[in-house]
């Protein structure tokens, strides 16, 4: 996770009864479309995770349903989930990484290959950014910039 000082909702901008783009903040998951389904959601997944934790108030309020069971609560924000070939994944991961204000939230194939966390965290620690082959990439950061970082990207 790359962070400048992460981006964050106050509680007062959380208003649900609004349309999701009226949100000062817009979050994307941007994937690779070159890896196995199971893999890509598993990305998607672990950055969503990580990117929930990291963004103050990005969580609404849950409810409950009609038969009384309570709902945690989801995005209220709205996050699209995005597509791009693996080369191009990179170039949006590595223009995110050096915009101001943006949280950049990552998810390298190591991650996927290790099934003991310090052992991924080691081979971290010895790649390069620019040779970390991420699965998928979560963006969050002020709305217009968020948009021309993945302006030409298609909703996977």
């Amino acid at each position: 996770m790359t962070t400048h000082d992460a981006p964050a909702f106050t509680a007062d901008e959380v208003v649900t009864a609004e349309p999701t783009r009226n949100a000062r903040l817009k979050w994307v998951v941007v994937v690779d479309a070159g890896v196995p389904a199971g893999e890509m959601v598993n990305a998607v997944a672990c950055t969503a995770a990580a990117t929930g934790a990291a963004v103050d108030h990005l969580l609404a309020h849950g409810g409950p349903d009609a038969d009384g069971a309570h709902h945690p609560g989801l995005p209220w924000a709205g996050c699209s989930v995005l597509t791009a070939p693996a080369h191009e994944l990179a170039a949006v991961r590595a223009k995110a990484v050096g915009s101001p204000g943006v949280l950049v939230v990552d998810m390298p194939r190591a991650a996927q290959t290790h099934r003991v966390y310090d052992e991924y965290l080691a081979e971290l620690a010895g790649t390069a950014g620019e040779d970390l082959a991420c699965r998928a990439v979560s963006i969050v950061g002020p709305r217009n910039r968020v948009a021309a970082l993945t302006k030409r990207l298609g909703l996977l």
